[in-house]
C-alpha cells in the first residue's frame, strides 16, 4: 500500500480528535446501536477531524463576546454561502430563496408533511439513505421506490421503471439522493436533466437532498438539481443541503432549504409557520460562515485522506477478498461493500460485529436488496481505517458461508 503523502499525514496529526468519553454517538453510542461497547465504529457520517481553524476562530470569539440571546441571520453568511456555491460549484443561489433549519433530516419530515397528505405515495429510489423511508413512514405515507440497477458500469437510475410507475401511481412527490448515499453517485447533467424531464411531465415536486455536494471524490464533478431543473422543474424544486457533512459541524443544527420558485417558496412559508416557528442557531450560522469563508484547503485535505482511505480499502479488498465489491465512490466519504460473495445475508450481522469486530451501517437498512453490503466511513484516521480492512480480509479470505 503506497504511504501517506506528507501533507495529508500532517493534516492528520494536526486535526485527528480521539471522540471516546465525548458523548459522541459514533463511539460513545456503541452499546446504545449495538449492543456492545468494543466495535471498532466505521458506522455514522461524520469524522474524527477538527472542523477548520477558522471556524474554532470564530465560535471562540462568539463565546468571548458572552451574550447568547435572540439573534439574526446576517447578509454576510448569505454572501459566504453563495459565493462558495458559485465558486465550488458553478450554482448560482439568490439570497431570497433561502430558508433555514436546524437539520437535513429534520427539513426531510418537514417536506413530506407538507408536500403529500397521509396514505399518499412518495417516490425514492432504494438503496437510499434510510432517514427517507422513515419519515415517509413515520408520517403515515407511502414508500414507493424505483430501485436503482447495478450495472456493469455501477449503479444507474432505471428510468423505464420509472415511467412505468408514474404511469400507474400518482405520485406528488420524490425525494433525490445526490450524491447518492450510500452508492456513491455523482449524478451527471445528462441524468438529471432526464430526470427532471421526466418529473416535469408528472407535475412532480422533487426534494434533492444535496448534502454531500462537497464530497467530490471521483469521477465527475457534482451538478446541482439549481443548475439543471427548468420550466415546470424548476417551479416544483427543493434543494437540502447544509455545511454539517462538509465541515463536521452536524452538532451545530444549521441547514439550508433553497426554494428558487417564488409561489412555491410562499406556499413553504404558509406551511411551516402553522407547523413551527423556524428559529436560527446562533453558533451553527458562525461555524457555518466562517467554514464558507475560509475551509476550502480543510476540505480538500479531508477529501485527500478520504481518496487515500478508499485506495487503502479497494488494495486491500483485491489482494484478500477479490470477490468482494465496492461501489464506486464518485461522491460522499462512505464506501458501499458487498461481501456477498463471501457472507450470506442472515450471517451479515454476525460476521461483521461478532467476527471482525466493527460496527457499520448495514446494506439492509438502505434496501432489503442489499443485504449482502455494508457501509463504511472513510473520514477517518488511516490507521482506524487500516485496521478495519485488515479485520474484514483476515475474514473475507476464510469460508463464512
Amino acid at each position: 500500500m503506497e504511504e501517506l503523502p506528507a501533507d495529508v499525514a500532517a493534516f492528520v496529526d494536526a486535526h485527528l480528535v480521539d471522540r471516546r468519553n465525548s458523548n459522541a454517538v459514533k463511539w460513545d453510542g456503541l452499546k446504545e446501536e449495538f449492543g456492545r461497547d468494543d466495535l471498532l465504529p466505521m458506522w455514522i457520517a461524520d469524522t474524527e477531524f477538527k472542523a477548520p481553524q477558522a471556524v474554532l476562530d470564530a465560535l471562540t470569539a462568539r463565546v468571548q463576546e458572552g451574550t447568547f440571546g435572540y439573534s439574526i441571520r446576517p447578509q454576510s453568511y448569505y454572501g459566504a454561502f453563495i459565493n462558495w456555491q458559485k465558486e465550488r460549484h458553478g450554482v448560482t443561489v439568490e439570497p431570497e430563496w433561502m430558508r433555514f433549519g436546524v437539520g437535513v433530516v429534520k427539513s426531510l419530515y418537514a417536506m413530506v408533511n407538507w408536500l403529500t397528505d397521509p396514505g399518499d405515495p412518495v417516490l425514492i429510489m432504494q438503496p437510499v439513505y434510510y432517514p427517507f423511508m422513515n419519515a415517509i413512514k413515520d408520517l403515515g405515507r407511502r414508500v414507493v421506490s424505483v430501485d436503482l440497477q447495478l450495472t456493469a458500469d455501477g449503479w444507474r437510475m432505471d428510468f423505464d421503471q420509472l415511467e412505468k410507475t408514474l404511469a400507474t401511481t400518482h405520485i406528488k412527490a420524490m425525494i433525490l439522493c445526490s450524491p447518492h448515499n450510500p452508492v456513491g453517485r455523482i449524478w451527471t447533467r445528462d441524468e438529471l436533466t432526464r430526470l427532471f424531464t421526466i418529473t416535469s411531465q408528472h407535475d412532480i415536486t422533487v426534494v434533492s437532498d444535496e448534502i454531500h455536494g462537497d464530497l467530490e471524490v471521483s469521477g465527475p464533478k457534482f451538478t446541482s438539481a439549481l443548475q439543471v431543473a427548468e420550466g415546470k422543474a424548476r417551479q416544483n424544486l427543493v434543494v437540502l443541503n447544509a455545511p454539517s457533512k462538509t465541515f463536521n459541524l452536524a452538532a451545530l443544527l444549521n441547514s439550508h432549504i433553497i426554494i428558487p420558485d417564488e409561489n412555491l417558496r410562499a406556499k413553504y412559508d404558509d406551511f411551516i409557520k402553522q407547523l413551527h416557528p423556524v428559529d436560527t442557531s446562533l453558533m451553527g450560522q458562525v461555524a457555518g460562515e466562517a467554514a464558507y469563508r475560509h475551509g476550502a484547503a480543510w476540505l480538500d485535505q479531508v477529501l485527500q485522506v478520504v481518496r487515500y482511505n478508499y485506495r487503502q480499502l479497494l488494495d486491500g479488498l483485491a489482494q484478500a477478498a477479490p470477490k468482494a465489491t465496492v461501489a464506486d465512490l464518485q461522491g460522499t466519504y462512505l464506501a458501499y461493500v458487498d461481501i456477498g460473495a463471501y457472507v450470506a445475508p442472515d450471517h451479515v450481522k454476525a460476521f461483521v460485529e461478532g467476527i471482525c469486530g466493527l460496527a457499520v451501517d448495514y446494506g439492509a437498512w438502505f434496501s432489503p436488496k442489499t443485504a449482502t453490503y455494508i457501509r463504511l466511513n472513510l473520514a477517518t484516521d488511516p490507521k482506524l481505517v487500516a485496521k478495519a480492512i485488515t479485520r474484514l480480509t483476515e475474514h473475507l479470505s476464510q469460508p463464512q458461508l
